[in-house]
């Protein structure tokens, strides 16, 4: 190996022209027990648990399973919905809990963390899980967030990320 391929290899993670295949992880409803269940979505015909999605955030992959694409304006408001028309007791309400899904402040990119006054991301969290030291510096309680999603489209910086755990 020559010294500037070897260079090149350390570099390329930065510039994010890798060749290794990066697995996107994929974000489920709140409402299962167990991910080998999601097997049980291929039967499914209907695809009730889409349809009843008022916010329009699950969509159906290649596999049948539903998925949630927290990349829209909106996010998951824990209606219950899709939990009620699943037919194959995939998704069932007594089995809901916060979203498998881990949100981020990218303090570089966050005006909050720039000196400059914003609150964008902390008005749409219900549960309060986004705090502020005084007016500034955001930071997430990962106690308290559900993983909604409902404040990552609205930072005006894009600083706030969402990636499946």
């Amino acid at each position: 190996m020559e010294r500037r391929e070897l260079f090149n290899s350390f570099t390329s993670s930065f510039r994010g022209d890798s060749k290794q295949e990066v697995k996107e992880s994929v974000i489920r409803p709140p409402y299962n027990a167990a991910l080998e269940a999601f097997s049980l979505c291929v039967e499914c015909e209907d695809k009730k648990c889409a349809v009843a999605c008022d916010e329009n955030i699950i969509i159906i992959q290649e596999d049948g399973s539903p998925k949630l694409d927290l990349t829209t304006p909106t996010g998951c408001t824990f209606c219950d919905e899709c939990a009620e028309v699943c037919e194959s007791d995939v998704l069932q309400v007594d089995k809901m809990r916060n979203i498998d899904a881990l949100i981020e402040i990218d303090i570089l990119k966050c005006l909050a963390w720039n000196q400059t006054m914003c609150f964008s991301c902390k008005e749409p969290c219900i549960d309060n899980a986004i705090e502020f030291l005084g007016m500034f510096r955001p930071t997430i309680d990962q106690d308290k967030c559900t993983s909604c999603g409902f404040c990552v489209h609205r930072c005006p910086t894009n600083a706030i990320t969402i990636k499946g755990i």
